[in-house]
């Protein structure tokens, strides 16, 4: 069987209870390879979000450059963090064990992705799990970078697939409406993107009984994980109704871990910049003809509609503890 050297990723992030779990799912995983961290605004101010990838990088040993990126969106103000889902300090108010002293790379977030690109031409997958700021300003700042990406994966949008709408209005979610300018951006820019929007991750359910055992067996990530969920959680059991939270910026993980969990629909995607739908992510499907639009001459795009949970879970689990082996003789 072919071994695979394991895939680099960069990491664009805002740290975030579930932002954290991912970090913690992709430096674990022996099939990622970790090549940095870059913060931006969103689920916390930019300040937060950049102690808290510190803090991350230096208590778990992720031995990578940390760059902060944008405080604030391209065209519009910063709204205010969503506290109530992430908690006053973005990591569920568990409360940091130590102030981080971890130095920050020197560049800005935007300048460490474009290095990162350039010396692994064709080799870096870049995750984004916020709003898309960082990645729209290096695009501004060096459109070739477009053709050295090999994927960008972002966790963001919602289509409407199966009546999924947003989180943040009735049809925009929370990353893309953070900064939709970037999101037309990037979406429309000439590198293959795949979009793990609230269509899918709204159909991954990590459960209370998960996190208690991530807390039993997962060791300190686990505990960690334990700790830090109990805001989120206590936010999904009154706002859903469900007993645990969904999983999102760990899907955008899983889609670069193994694509064959999800099902994917091709055609060029925009991000409605302004008015009513401010953050609405539609894209017109390859397989449908419509007269001129506004989705015309941009590139074909991968949007997942289909999620096989249930293995995505398994995937994730098995990152933190060993699976159980078969007992016989």
């Amino acid at each position: 069987m072919a071994i695979h050297a394991p895939t680099r990723v960069l990491f664009d992030t805002d740290p975030g209870i579930d932002d954290a779990m991912a970090l913690l799912f992709l430096h674990r995983h022996p099939g990622l390879d970790l090549q940095g961290i870059t913060t931006v605004h969103g689920n916390a101010r930019t300040d937060t979000t950049t102690r808290n990838a510190r803090y991350l990088a230096e208590r778990f040993g992720l031995e990578v450059p940390v760059a902060r990126g944008a405080a604030e969106p391209l065209a519009m103000p910063k709204s205010a963090p969503p506290t109530f889902v992430h908690g006053d300090d973005g990591l569920g108010n568990a409360g940091l064990s130590f102030e981080p002293t971890l130095p920050l790379d020197p560049r800005p977030a935007y300048q460490l992705i474009i290095d990162t690109v350039r010396r692994h031409p064709g080799e870096v997958t870049l995750i984004a799990v916020g709003p898309l700021t960082n990645l729209a300003l290096a695009l501004k700042e060096a459109p070739a970078i477009a053709g050295l990406v090999k994927e960008v994966v972002v966790m963001g949008g919602a289509f409407g697939v199966d009546g999924q709408g947003g989180n943040i209005t009735p049809v925009a979610e929370a990353n893309i409406h953070g900064d939709p300018h970037a999101a037309d951006l990037v979406f429309t820019a000439d590198w293959p993107v795949t979009v793990v929007g609230l269509d899918v991750t709204h159909r991954v359910l990590m459960r209370n009984a998960d996190f208690a055992r991530l807390r039993e067996l997962g060791g300190e990530d686990g505990d960690f994980m334990w700790r830090i969920s109990r805001h989120y959680v206590d936010f999904y059991s009154e706002r859903e109704a469900i007993d645990g939270c969904y999983v999102h910026d760990s899907s955008a993980a899983a889609y670069v871990l193994d694509p064959s969990l999800f099902t994917i629909r091709r055609g060029p995607v925009r991000a409605v910049r302004d008015g009513l739908a401010r953050g609405q992510t539609i894209q017109r499907p390859d397989d449908r003809d419509y007269p001129p639009t506004a989705w015309d001459d941009y590139p074909s795009q991968r949007v997942c509609v289909d999620v096989d949970g249930p293995r995505l879970m398994t995937l994730f689990m098995d990152t933190f503890i060993a699976p159980e082996k078969p007992q016989g003789g």
